[in-house]
């Protein structure tokens, strides 16, 4: 196993070289830098209002031009530009914003625990349902149980959770106003007890986390049917029920660890997945200040070292949790060799 990891470490490697290469070109063809977005912010009036039509450079002084590149490091050839960026990542130093005036690891770790109370929530929620569920649709295969449960987890899963927010927020939070409209805690909740702190913060997050919940819960819940009953029909499950064991027993002890190998080999993938993926738009509509909206401002202000220093941080987490998720199939099932 020790061969396989580190394999699978310097394999890690060509994949993060590409993922950034590809990023870098990208970032270099978009139009409306940071160059040019400064200069349309130093053409505004002192109102705020735009000047004129925006022309590009025209206008402005070459030097003070020259100055703007120095100063974000665009004075110098793209490839050269490159190559320092790749040590600065190989020291882990992700850089610096150009529009925030903080390093990028300062601002991950600001925006993380938003993230990661979103994540949390939709991890264990999803999974402390779905599995049973899964399990009980299993059991009762075919049942009025199963088709109407099947229904109802399709139909959360086909309604977007962004659609499902909206709706959450003019119903529960503008009609009813039975909860927040925006925030993950009060402003407020500095001076509150304990209690009221905690009771606030799962007022805050309750409809945050109902409109990513609902989507996930189809497919663990169809997969773990499925994994269910594969192994109700194999031969071992017959065997165990001709020597008279109880169908709890031959449930629990023998189906249930086996059927679990497909879902609990994903648990990494999951876990990890939930605080960096599908919140943007969750966290955009209930103003939750997370990673998932510093990488959408961050492209959309061209803020390069947030967006390539953000796609670094995540990308090493991702091949990290694929490969973690790999030797869970051996931990869990050890008749699975990797040679």
């Amino acid at each position: 196993m020790t061969a396989y990891i580190a394999k699978r470490i310097l394999l890690m490697l060509p994949t993060l070289f590409g993922v950034l290469v590809l990023t870098f070109i990208v970032t270099q063809f978009v139009p409306g830098g940071p160059v040019e977005q400064y200069i349309a912010e130093a053409r505004r009036g002192p109102g705020g209002g735009d000047v004129g039509a925006y022309r590009g450079s025209q206008g402005v002084d070459p030097k003070k031009i020259e100055q703007i590149k120095a100063l974000y490091g665009f004075d110098k050839p793209p490839l050269e530009r490159f190559w320092k960026m790749l040590g600065q990542f190989a020291r882990f130093d992700l850089g610096k914003s150009f529009f925030q005036n903080k390093d990028v690891w300062q601002l991950i770790k600001e925006k993380l625990p938003v993230s990661v109370s979103l994540g949390l929530w939709t991890f264990f929620i999803s999974y402390l349902v779905a599995v049973p569920l899964g399990v009980a649709k299993a059991v009762r295969a075919g049942s009025r149980f199963d088709f109407v449960t099947t229904l109802a987890v399709l139909v959360g899963y086909a309604i977007p959770g962004f659609v499902l927010g909206v709706a959450l927020l003019v119903i529960f939070g503008g009609q009813l106003q039975w909860f927040p409209l925006r925030g993950l805690v009060s402003s407020n909740w500095d001076e509150l007890r304990w209690g009221s702190r905690i009771v606030d913060y799962l007022w805050h997050i309750a409809l945050p986390v109902t409109a990513m919940v609902l989507g996930s819960f189809a497919v663990t819940t169809m997969l773990t049917k499925n994994a269910f009953l594969e192994e109700i029909r194999k031969q071992y499950v017959l065997t165990a029920r001709a020597k008279g064991l109880s169908e709890r027993r031959v449930l629990w002890k023998h189906i249930f660890r086996n059927a679990l190998i497909p879902i609990v080999t994903g648990f990494p993938a999951a876990f990890i997945g939930a605080f960096f993926t599908g919140s943007l738009l969750i966290e955009t509509l209930f103003s939750l200040d997370g990673l998932g909206l510093l990488s959408y401002e961050s492209v959309i202000r061209r803020d390069y070292p947030v967006v390539m220093g953000t796609l670094y941080f995540f990308t090493l987490i991702g091949l990290a949790t694929k490969l973690v998720s790999d030797l869970c199939y051996v931990w869990v099932d050890p008749r699975v060799k990797f040679d």
